[in-house]
């Protein structure tokens, strides 16, 4: 893998991270909505991803052949909304249930906190990488 390739793999990387941590935000503050109908409460939502390879395959060096991260989209949880029975509750049905959202804010928390790591890990990628090659151009011009 070249140097500059280091640059677009952790790019990519970043960009599928911040999809991932607003997908996540979103999550949270749908966590606690309300709805008069299962079909109308919020489903939690969350990106799906993908390797991109080279097209070519592994390099004649033997290098992987991953060349960054793409986000295929993002789907909707198929888990069942939540039950509460609020018969004062002005969205409630004839029985006096209202649905809640099926977002689950200790699972969303963690991902929120898995997303900013290997966002911040991937910074600091970029910054070694480019450190070095600075590093690498300045022993070049000493010769």
């Amino acid at each position: 893998m070249s140097l500059f390739q280091i640059f677009d793999v952790s790019g990519s990387a970043m960009t599928a991270q911040s999809i991932r941590l607003n997908t996540t935000a979103s999550n949270l503050a749908n966590a606690e909505s309300l709805a008069g109908t299962a079909r109308g409460a919020y489903r939690a939502r969350h990106p799906v991803f993908a390797s991109l390879m080279n097209e070519f395959g592994a390099s004649p060096e033997g290098d992987d052949a991953t060349v960054g991260v793409r986000v295929l989209g993002i789907v909707e949880s198929s888990a069942p909304a939540l039950v509460r029975y609020q018969p004062d509750n002005p969205l409630a049905d004839a029985q006096g249930n209202v649905y809640v959202s099926n977002v689950n804010s200790i699972e969303e928390m963690t991902n929120m906190i898995a997303a900013s790591r290997s966002f911040q890990s991937n910074v600091e990628i970029i910054n070694t990488s480019r450190d070095l090659l600075l590093k690498t151009i300045t022993m070049g011009g000493r010769g």
